[in-house]
């Protein structure tokens, strides 16, 4: 007979609130209440992270799937699995009952999800290590180590100086808003916390909005689907935390000499010994295609994601690129005119020789490197270590204080975040969370030669801490406490905004934050209103354009034809730059796999670095006045358009034709606002990225907290509560947290 361990309770926005008798019933409860809401999103992620969601998604999934199986994402977190079971199994045996609950759930929940049948897609089977592989595969791309190969592209077509003027919070990049106001400078003597995430708007939502209830704890936060507990964003009752990217650089590309033997494959090491490489193939199914074969080797450095013993493909002769010695310079780069932009010491591990890679027996005289084709290796930390920081996970649910969740976040690994935390107690926590290695300065700016010595990893850098100034802390991705961690991060724009607003009063309370949530000023507009301002010789109609735009009050609204004017000036300008004879060298990316080409795509690098590219000096003789002369004839000829005509969510799905259709809405904000719902000047002014949630933490009343996401609580199309906090998201409205039992409604014993 079954025994009752757990209760499913549910709001009136569907979010699930589960109480349960422990830890491991709850983590089974969790499990099985995700599978149920959300069980499309589950199986999707899981095979994302085992590289075979082309076997049912088609052609346009292989290039993750090939990048997923060359960078050994599966085995990876099978590793870190197998290294929680041995050092903290109380863990380990606290992810299985979450997969326990998964499984028990994933046919029910297939059956409410369209999408299994569209796709003839049967729900699988969840092993202990999928969670770890979700994480792993939601993260792997937060550092942007793709952005290496961007700046060895622009080093080698226009030399050192475009690294800097291309500096930016690039394409495929994540970031976040989160602020922290002390109690001395609330209405309630209690501390707030607030903020929103910024990654790829998702349907389903990336975030789940949940409760966690049983003796040892009660947390409120949004949990990741496919993960157990609550990791970025918490409220325990009586401490709160969030976190944002902290821009920090941790994962190192190698130019790898390959070699093929009648024993396999050998790869060059900086000592001048060819060493034997892991090898072997793997089939990747691609749903009404024929399946390919692809050869996984791994190196001393790590996996070879790029290239083999044959090369890249027409980069065998990047050499030693000595061009980029002037890359020393981008750590300290601060953008033209103002400053730029997803505890303790730590020594645990000093990285050696990768399992399996053995000396080679023959040790053949010194020969010339680039005689050898050319490959890239990845080396991240968790395929180093073991170790992708699953340890925090549990403690964070019940830490009590700020120490507490100091504590639990010592043992955080991926990804390297910026931690604000308060507690009752007032006590406040300003750091830095993750791992980061410690190595030579190049490591960080581009791919380095695995052949030469001195690019190995020295330990691990001691994460930074902050306090508070004027009773607050602000974290936007800019040049922070992370900032010895990292290499580009955010224009200093949301940051200094969310200051600027926080300084306006003196008191605040948990109803003023949406008012910053939504703040549409954009303060990078200025080097084209500049440059605009400095226009003469134009045409009546330009010249009335122009005059309406420097009167303009710089806000995104989506109902401002100001704003929607200035969108469409600035995507001419965007393209008219890109299409310059002097970038022309850049408009080719090299032969990179699919996966990297965001990073690598020269309208983007444009869009996102037009603030730079017009406040420098001089750009490569480029007479950009003239640009921007032709930018607003063109757009003073068409009929004008609001910004939220323009601007619309642009959510991403799996299956394009999932699911009922709905209009996206018109949205405010822009890339470097407050409200920041990312276009891609130049190449679209669609919304896919913005914030996938919003949360106010209340220390005072954790009932007084609120918190939404773009759409809904449940992944079903069609169902009640799939999209039904899209109205509320859109006007920058905020959904109750409630916390009383007797408020909620009990849905089933589980």
């Amino acid at each position: 007979m079954h025994t009752t361990t757990a209760e499913v309770h549910r709001d009136a926005w569907g979010i699930p609130h589960l109480r349960a008798d422990g830890p491991r019933a709850l983590a089974r409860a969790q499990g099985r209440v995700t599978a149920l809401d959300r069980a499309w999103q589950l199986e999707v992620e899981r095979h994302r992270a085992q590289g075979t969601s082309a076997s049912f998604l088609g052609a346009t999934a292989l290039a993750w799937d090939l990048f997923a199986r060359r960078a050994r994402l599966a085995d990876t977190a099978r590793r870190c699995f197998a290294a929680l079971e041995r050092q903290d199994p109380e863990t380990a045996d606290w992810v299985r009952a979450y997969t326990e609950g998964v499984n028990e759930g994933l046919a029910e929940g297939a059956r409410r999800a369209p999408e299994f049948a569209r796709t003839g897609l049967a729900p699988g089977h969840w092993e202990p290590w999928h969670p770890l592989g979700v994480w792993l595969g939601t993260h792997i791309l937060f550092a942007g180590f793709p952005a290496k190969l961007w700046r060895e592209h622009a080093v080698r077509r226009l030399g050192p100086g475009a690294v800097a003027l291309f500096a930016t919070d690039g394409p495929g990049t994540s970031g976040s808003n989160g602020w922290l106001v002390s109690g001395a400078r609330t209405v309630t003597g209690q501390a707030l916390i607030a903020g929103d995430p910024h990654r790829f708007v998702e349907d389903p939502g990336v975030y789940q909005q949940i409760r966690l209830a049983c003796p040892e704890f009660d947390v409120v936060g949004l949990a990741v689907p496919g993960v157990p507990g609550i990791a970025h964003f918490g409220h325990t009752g009586t401490v709160a935390w969030a976190i944002t990217n902290a821009m920090a650089d941790y994962q190192d590309l190698y130019r790898e000499r390959l070699r093929r033997t009648g024993a396999g494959i050998e790869a060059l090491g900086p000592d001048g010994t060819w060493r034997r490489a892991t090898r072997h193939t793997e089939t990747v199914e691609i749903a009404g295609e024929a399946p390919v074969e692809v050869e996984i080797v791994e190196t001393g450095r790590g996996p070879v994601i790029a290239g083999g013993p044959e090369g890249l493909g027409g980069l065998e002769g990047l050499g030693g690129l000595e061009g980029l010695g002037g890359l020393e310079d981008l750590s300290g780069f601060q953008g033209p005119a103002r400053p730029d932009r997803p505890a303790r010491p730590d020594c645990r591990a000093r990285p050696g020789r990768r399992d399996g890679v053995q000396e080679s027996g023959d040790r053949p005289r010194p020969e010339d490197p680039l005689a050898h084709p050319v490959a890239l290796s990845l080396r991240y930390p968790p395929r180093v270590t073991g170790d992708l920081g699953f340890g925090a996970l549990l403690p964070l649910l019940r830490a009590r204080r700020v120490g507490d969740v100091d504590r639990a976040f010592d043992a955080w690994a991926e990804p390297v975040n910026v931690v604000l935390a308060a507690d009752t107690e007032g006590d406040v926590l300003h750091r830095v969370a993750g791992r980061v290695p410690l190595r030579a300065p190049d490591n960080r700016l581009r791919p380095v030669p695995a052949w030469e010595p001195g690019h190995d990893w020295q330990g691990w850098h001691e994460p930074p801490r902050a306090g508070l100034a004027d009773g607050v802390a602000v974290m936007a991705n800019q040049r922070g406490p992370a900032a010895p961690l990292g290499v580009e991060f955010a224009p200093p724009h949301r940051a200094d905004r969310i200051r600027a607003l926080l300084a306006e009063r003196a008191v605040w309370s948990a109803d003023d934050m949406p008012a910053i949530h939504t703040d549409t000023h954009l303060a990078s507009a200025a080097p084209l209103l500049d440059h605009l301002a400095a226009l003469d010789g134009v045409s009546p109609a330009a010249g009335r354009l122009r005059d309406r735009l420097l009167r303009w009050d710089r806000h995104m609204d989506a109902g401002s034809e100001d704003a929607g004017a200035y969108a469409a000036v600035r995507t001419a300008v965007v393209r008219g730059l890109a299409a310059h004879p002097v970038f022309a060298a850049l408009a080719e990316p090299p032969a990179y796999p699919e996966v990297f080409l965001p990073w690598l795509a020269l309208v983007p690098r444009v869009g996102h670095a037009l603030e730079n590219l017009l406040g420098a000096e001089e750009l490569y003789g480029i007479d950009r006045p003239a640009i921007v002369r032709a930018a607003v004839e063109e757009v003073a000829a068409r009929p004008a358009t609001t910004w939220g005509e323009r601007h619309r969510l642009a959510a991403w799905r799996a299956l394009t034709d999932a699911g009922a259709p709905y209009d996206e809405p018109g949205l405010a904000g822009d890339h470097d606002c407050v409200l920041c719902t990312s276009a891609v000047p130049g190449l679209t002014d669609l919304a896919a990225r913005g914030p996938v949630a919003r949360y106010v933490w209340d220390l005072a009343d954790r009932e007084n907290s609120r918190w939404v996401v773009p759409l809904g609580a449940d992944g079903v199309p069609g169902a009640p509560h799939h999209h039904d906090q899209l109205p509320l998201w859109t006007a920058g409205d905020l959904v109750p947290v409630v916390t009383d039992w007797a408020r909620l409604t009990k849905e089933t014993d589980l």
